[in-house]
């Protein structure tokens, strides 16, 4: 039985889930070699090589989440999201600093962001929490009391790097999830009234900010009023991404990345040297991609045979697709630059190696949901 068992979750593997990643992925590792390439450099670029690295252990990481029951995550969900709090806390007093910000943590030979492992922490955690709290009528305010605290422990510590980026996007995780567990119509009624209430206090907010979050801000109403100053990352961004046209400038022939003028090129702006290089068609099979990713993972969470697994999936492509649209917006000039990277795409091994092994748990919700056993609540 057991044996039979086993035959029939591997019959119900989610590759288009797998290959979709994949894909995406290994665009990504093509774009980080043309970031980083020098003309006449001689071998593989390291970033490139690393990335590559970081795609196999990814890999491995999710075929290991599908190889054990998800719902076991939920018993040690509490764990999890203890560990990953702990290691943040460590990143003000053991933390590495780069580029102004203090963001990692070194372990040897390789650099960890507790803020990315953070990212799965926190969905697993409110995925129980939502699961184990339910109201026929809907969930009332009071509810969502604790769920919002564990947000916002992570975020203040993320807000601490800084990395305002992060810290908006544990809010929108809590948000999106909140959502799907179900609020009672009158505490939506009573979210929205207090959000238009809080308007007069954006001055204030806006006052809290840090002087170069200020400066992304009326440069993003505005970039021509710095162009070489804070308003050149969108500017150069949007030359990049015109240049392009509709078939691309061809591999390692964009002019704005080769002669780097394009900032960040191989981590929050990949999507700009992407655009140059391969146009609008190129841009448009990317998006694809990630259309095909979310809207296969949606299909899953319609079909999750029980609410822990279908929150748990539905939070893992919240996190993909909110970093996708802030991305995609702050490098059109959409959206103010936070420091966003680009899922599957961009450099960064603690970012590839999460969303890689997020995504082994989307693909182990999809193979148990014909699944009619059930564990025990812990």
């Amino acid at each position: 039985m057991r044996l039979m068992l086993d035959r029939r979750l591997i019959a119900r593997f989610d590759i288009y889930l797998l290959l979709s990643m994949l894909l995406i992925v290994s665009l990504g590792t093509l774009t980080i070699y043309s970031a980083s390439f020098s003309p006449g450099q001689e071998g593989i670029p390291r970033f490139a090589l690393r990335q590559a690295m970081w795609g196999g252990v990814g890999l491995i990481a999710a075929l290991a989440m599908v190889s054990f029951d998800y719902r076991r995550l939920e018993r040690w969900a509490p764990l999890i999201y203890a560990i990953c709090l702990l290691l943040l806390a460590a990143v003000p007093l053991l933390g590495s600093v780069s580029g102004g910000s203090r963001r990692w943590l070194s372990l040897g030979p390789a650099n960890l962001q507790p803020s990315e492992t953070m990212k799965l922490g926190l969905v697993v955690l409110l995925a129980r929490y939502f699961h184990h709290n339910s109201r026929p009528g809907g969930l009332k305010l009071r509810d969502f009391g604790i769920p919002l605290l564990y947000t916002l422990v992570p975020g203040a510590l993320t807000l601490m790097q800084p990395d305002l980026g992060t810290a908006s996007l544990f809010l929108f995780l809590f948000l999106t999830m909140a959502l799907l567990a179900g609020p009672s119509p009158r505490t939506l009624a009573i979210v929205a009234g207090s959000g238009l209430a809080l308007l007069p206090l954006i001055p204030f907010l806006y006052s809290m900010l840090r002087e170069y979050q200020q400066r992304r801000i009326v440069t993003f109403l505005n970039p021509e009023l710095d162009p070489l100053g804070a308003g050149y990352n969108v500017i150069q961004s949007k030359i990049a991404i015109g240049s392009g046209g509709l078939w691309g400038k061809g591999f390692l022939e964009g002019s704005q990345n080769q002669l780097n003028f394009l900032p960040a090129q191989h981590t929050d702006f990949i999507f700009s040297v992407f655009s140059e290089e391969w146009g609008f068609s190129g841009a448009l099979v990317l998006l694809s991609l990630y259309a095909a990713l979310l809207l296969r993972g949606l299909f899953v969470v319609g079909h999750a045979k029980e609410r822990f697994g279908a929150l748990l999936a539905f939070g893992i492509l919240a996190n993909i697709f909110w970093q996708v649209l802030i991305n995609l917006g702050m490098t059109t000039g959409l959206l103010p630059v936070v420091g966003m990277t680009l899922p599957y795409l961009s450099y960064g091994g603690s970012s590839l190696l999460t969303l890689m092994a997020s995504m082994g748990l989307v693909i182990n919700v999809s193979m148990r949901r014909l699944d009619r056993e059930r564990l025990p609540r812990f």
